[in-house]
């Protein structure tokens, strides 16, 4: 690699002069910042950010680790994060945990080596293990999608078991009494608050827990929703309506049914949970419940920058929990005529 040094001798002047250039151009007269800007462009000289962020003690690099990345929902809390990061000059490095406790453990091992300046983190441990042998290494993270149980970090999430509830009071509103939920695995808490929304909802209709069915997805993707599809094909009586705990599982369900030659929403009704793009350009589109996920995303990102600023003596961590909105789409029209918006 050719380093700051090589630039130093090829223009002829001292490597504090090159250094200069680089960092302090206005301290260094025009005739000689040419003279490095030249050598720079002849030797195809890269700074060293990882050399410079030594020197300094801080990082301008923020990670994000996400449960899924092949899910929509996290592209756009990725999103978010990242504008707000360019706002103040940083990087954000996305990595994906593929839902496993140990890719997550390898990876905030990785960003403990590289000294990041701070990590967004939506866990897939449920333990908690792995974040709390991360704490040792005193770089700050941000729960995303997640509320915090203590004070040990900052958290943005979203209100889930609103949004369970507002699922189950829209399904219940058309009419549906064999309601079911098609949920990932019951160790993420996004899965537990989201069922004990419709549970909240099925009491408001003195309705027992034991009537909503429960099938319990291994992931949370499309290809677990057609495997919960055909779990309901094989259920007699089989259901009315499905709330799924994510779109993605919606979609894989919404497959399944159409090649059974089930009728959505004629003989089964579904709803999903994120409102990702491809909700509203399904076969049938979609209901969902939608979650802010660029705004998420941003204002967790705006959280880790405030802690890690000049100012993060002053910081304080907040939690801070968004609401969701149901958006109703063709999946679940009313037996005779279309539902009003948040029905």
């Amino acid at each position: 690699m050719v380093g700051i040094k090589d630039v130093a001798r090829q223009a002829g002047v001292s490597v504090g002069t090159v250094s200069n250039v680089i960092n302090r151009p206005e301290m260094v007269a025009e005739a000689t910042r040419d003279r490095v800007h030249a050598a720079i462009e002849r030797l195809g000289y890269v700074r060293s950010e990882s050399a410079r962020q030594l020197r300094a003690g801080r990082s301008r690099i923020i990670s994000l680790l996400v449960l899924d990345m092949a899910n929509p929902f996290f592209v756009d809390v990725a999103s978010g994060a990242e504008r707000a990061a360019r706002e103040e000059g940083l990087g954000v490095m996305v990595c994906n945990s593929a839902q496993s406790s140990d890719e997550e453990a390898d990876y905030l091992s990785l960003f403990a080596e590289q000294r990041v300046r701070g990590v967004l983190v939506t866990p897939a441990d449920a333990t908690g293990r792995n974040l709390r042998n991360f704490r040792r290494h005193d770089i700050p993270y941000v729960f995303v999608d997640r509320e915090v149980p203590d004070d040990e970090a900052c958290s943005v999430s979203v209100d889930d078991v609103e949004g369970g509830a507002l699922a189950g009071r829209h399904l219940l509103a058309q009419g549906h009494r064999a309601l079911a939920y098609v949920s990932g695995p019951m160790q993420l808490p996004q899965c537990q608050h989201r069922y004990e929304g419709v549970l909240t909802a099925l009491a408001e209709e003195d309705m027992e827990r034991e009537e909503l069915v429960h099938i319990e997805a291994e992931r949370l993707d499309v290809a677990a929703g057609r495997d919960a599809g055909a779990r309901l094909l094989g259920m007699s009586p089989r259901p009315t309506a499905v709330f799924c705990a994510n779109d993605l599982l919606a979609l894989g369900v919404l497959q399944a049914l159409f090649s059974a030659g089930v009728s959505v929403p004629g003989d089964v009704a579904l709803v999903g949970y994120d409102d990702i793009e491809f909700a509203s350009a399904a076969a049938v589109p979609l209901t969902s419940v939608r979650q802010p996920a660029f705004r998420m995303g941003r204002t967790a990102a705006e959280l880790l920058i405030d802690e890690t600023g000049e100012d993060a003596d002053a910081h304080r961590h907040r939690r801070i929990v968004l609401q969701p909105e149901l958006v109703v789409r063709d999946s679940t029209f009313a037996v005779h005529g279309r539902p009003g918006r948040g029905a």
